[in-house]
This record gives structure tokens, C-alpha cells and sequence, in this order.
């Protein structure tokens, strides 16, 4: 497999596809593909093939938590970009759960946060950013130096070690030190991989802490890329 894959989560209206464009241009051609994970309605896939002309897909994750299904399928989409002879796949989560982390053992991990968020907000979504190898902060251009130092003293609060990249993601600035991490990224040994972090408890096998991805791996509500509805594979 040549695949890399880069998951970006973070909150609505963070700025992660504007970080995802900026990606593409910065990789120039690099092969990629991009997998866009939303609930109901998105639209993202359909503008990065129209701007850039790559393969995108997209799944709605309906009744399920959006987080699980990326858990879900992402092996599913590591297999679909390989085939196609991409060299990235760039997942994008949805951004609604701030308790889970979309990012695999063998992943590229970028928290997409806002500065304009407030001074706090790094510590309300913990595990986002704790697990993450790459925070980019955004709209860096909206507030103020003493803003930006206690933002950036929160995300040091959840993670130490995190990189730290502040932009201004619609023109990129600051995006050549993300480029840097990005073009050092190995690729993936196979499709299969694990969760770097154990996921909330709740009803199904990926809530009460199954770490595999694929829905193979997987009983309960599940579903695979290509299915158009959920599926239950129980005893």
C-alpha cells in the first residue's frame, strides 16, 4: 500500500476544509483522494472535485455518531484510494463529537481550531487535540498577539507536545511548516490499523473500546463504505 492517510477533525466552522485546500495545493501532483464523513447534509467532496479534479467520496453517518463512523469505513476508503493509486487520502471529520478522535496509530492527526473560539475552547474538546501530532490554529488574523499566546498556553495545557501551527488558512500563511510534517509521513503498512485512543463508552463494540477499524471487526450497528444503510450483524 502507498497510501498516507491524514485525518483532520475539529469543531464546525474551525476552517478544516480551507486547511484541506490548502493541503492540496501545497502537495501540487501528488496524487489524492479525499473521504468527507457529515450527518446529514455536505458539500465539501463535491467542491475539492470541481476546484482540484480529485476522487472524493462521501458518507452520511444518519442516526449513528459521526466519529464511529469514520471508524467504520476508513478502512474501506484506505483500500478505494490505493486502488485508485493515490498517494494521500485526506479524511475530514465532522466535527461534532469533541469526546472521540478519528486518528489512527499509522495517521497524519491535525486539530483544525478556530482562535476566535474563545480563550477556553482548547480545553473543551481535550481528547481532539490531546491525540493529535499537528494543531492548526485558524483566523489568527482576527484577534490579537496577547489572544493568540493564551490560545496557543491552552492547547500546551492539553498537549505538551503537539505542534503548534497558527495560520491564516484561507491564504496559507504559515502553511510550509505543516507541509514539512506532511511530506515526512511513510505509508500506510495496510488498510488495517487502530485507534490511538480509546473511544467513549456507550452501546456498540466501537463505544465500549474495540479499537480495530473496519466494520469487519465490528458487531452491532455497522456499515460498511458502500452500504446505503445501516446494517446489523448480531449474533
Amino acid at each position: 500500500m502507498n497510501v498516507r492517510l491524514i485525518a483532520i477533525a475539529g469543531p464546525p466552522s474551525a476552517g478544516k476544509t480551507a486547511v484541506v485546500k490548502q493541503i492540496i495545493r501545497n502537495l501540487g501532483t501528488s496524487k489524492i483522494a479525499y473521504l468527507k464523513i457529515d450527518v446529514v447534509q455536505a458539500w465539501e467532496d463535491e467542491e475539492l472535485a470541481a476546484e482540484f479534479g480529485i476522487p472524493t467520496k462521501k458518507v452520511y453517518s444518519g442516526d449513528m455518531c459521526p466519529d464511529h463512523m469514520g471508524i467504520m469505513v476508513i478502512r474501506d476508503a484506505l483500500l478505494w484510494a490505493d486502488k485508485l493509486g493515490a498517494e494521500y487520502l485526506l479524511y475530514e471529520s465532522a466535527g461534532l463529537c469533541l469526546r472521540c478522535t478519528p486518528y489512527t496509530t499509522h495517521s497524519l492527526g491535525i486539530c483544525v481550531l478556530s482562535s476566535i473560539s474563545g480563550t477556553h475552547a482548547p480545553l473543551k474538546m481535550a481528547p481532539m487535540i490531546a491525540f493529535a501530532d499537528v494543531a492548526v490554529v485558524t483566523k489568527i488574523d482576527l484577534i490579537s498577539q496577547v489572544e493568540k499566546e493564551v490560545f496557543r498556553e491552552g492547547i500546551r495545557q492539553v498537549a505538551p507536545e503537539v505542534d503548534i501551527i497558527e495560520t491564516n488558512a484561507i491564504q496559507g500563511t504559515g502553511m510550509r511548516y505543516l507541509m514539512q510534517v506532511i511530506k515526512r509521513m511513510k505509508p500506510a503498512e495496510s488498510e488495517k490499523d487502530t485507534l490511538r485512543g480509546i473511544p467513549p463508552l456507550g452501546v456498540c463494540t466501537v463505544c465500549i473500546g474495540k479499537k480495530e477499524t473496519g466494520w469487519q471487526e465490528h458487531f452491532g450497528v455497522i456499515r460498511p463504505l458502500t452500504a446505503p444503510d445501516n446494517l446489523f450483524r448480531g449474533e
